[in-house]
């Protein structure tokens, strides 16, 4: 699934600081900064590696922000979404009549993307059918419509991202060498939240900040609260951060404390024992489903189309439900 309304911000580059103003002040992140500023001076590919909720999109988005393609469309598409038997329309476009159910003419991503940055989530998800007329289109510049003979300009700036390891996803078969080769011309890695240290509490205090001023309150954060997060090794990385804090404020009165954060995470979870998931009695179903769709992706290290085939489910259906999850639970992406 793709964004198509999200036009870049006109203005000056933003600098190492700006960049890690807004993302914490760690070492890591200020190394991260420089080098976003090193990438958005080119037009070159970048390929972003990172785990789930380290804020790979927003390091893609500060690239294209900073580069002479800001002000255009930024395009970002979920490759591991995208349907396998309307890859090519969706990616390419389709005319009118092309194939059944084509009613109307309509453009693709990459033609959305023109003049703009084209950001590949998930890229090591892509069929490798796919990623054959993917580097055909880069490699030529040019693509066609399904169902098309005239050929258009592959007017974009690729950016890619994976949570898996490139090479070992060569290794296994998930992605292509040559494809790989293509797109790994600037390799970043957006470190995890548990390896930037006093960014834990800079970001938290900033999330609170950000609550207090939208809804004109005063809530600070218990000294026990602190300590907790500052503990945590936060596997949903900044995303899960966020999520935390929002709850925390939520349930809280004037002060944010950890005692109301520890049952709100704890209360009616599923546990794994001798490999067996045990669900406590009452809870709900939906809560159910969603314990039992993440222990089947934990149980296979987090490979989403063994998990989709275990559960007997579509590998576009089980990302649908992620996202969901995503947007509303801390710490469930994969």
């Amino acid at each position: 699934m793709a964004n198509r309304n999200t036009a870049g911000r006109e203005g000056a580059p933003p600098s190492p600081a700006g960049f890690t103003d807004g993302n914490g002040v760690s070492p890591q992140m200020r190394k991260l900064g420089a080098q976003i500023s090193l990438a958005a001076a080119t037009d070159a590919s970048v390929f972003i590696i990172g785990e789930s909720g380290s804020g790979k999109e927003i390091v893609a988005r500060a690239i294209h922000d900073g580069s002479e393609r800001r002000g255009q469309p930024f395009v970002a598409v979920n490759c591991g979404a995208i349907s396998g038997t309307l890859a090519h329309a969706e990616l390419f476009g389709h005319e009118k009549g092309s194939f059944t159910g084509a009613v109307s003419q309509n453009a693709g991503y990459f033609e959305y993307a023109s003049g703009g940055t084209l950001f590949l989530d998930e890229v090591t998800e892509m069929p490798p059918d796919m990623q054959v007329h993917f580097l055909r289109v880069l490699e030529a510049g040019t693509y066609q419509r399904v169902g098309g003979s005239d050929l258009l300009r592959a007017n974009v700036r690729i950016i890619c991202a994976s949570n898996r390891d490139p090479a070992a996803s060569v290794a296994d078969g998930r992605l292509r060498q040559d494809f790989l080769h293509r797109l790994l011309v600037i390799p970043l890695r957006v470190p995890p939240l548990r390896e930037r240290g006093d960014d834990v509490l800079l970001l938290a205090h900033q999330f609170l900040d950000t609550l207090n001023a939208q809804h004109g309150t005063q809530k600070t954060f218990s000294a026990h609260m602190l300590d907790a997060m500052a503990r945590h090794d936060w596997p949903g990385n900044v995303r899960e951060l966020r999520n935390v804090v929002q709850r925390a404020y939520i349930l809280s009165d004037v002060q944010v404390d950890a005692d109301l954060l520890i049952r709100a995470r704890g209360a009616h979870h599923a546990e794994v024992r001798d490999g067996a998931l045990n669900f406590p009695v009452g809870m709900p179903l939906g809560r159910a489903q969603r314990e039992f769709i993440l222990a089947t992706l934990a149980h296979h290290a987090g490979d989403k189309r063994l998990a989709a085939e275990t559960l007997g489910v579509s590998l576009k259906t089980l990302y649908n439900r992620l996202e969901v999850y995503e947007k509303n639970e801390p710490g469930t992406a994969a």
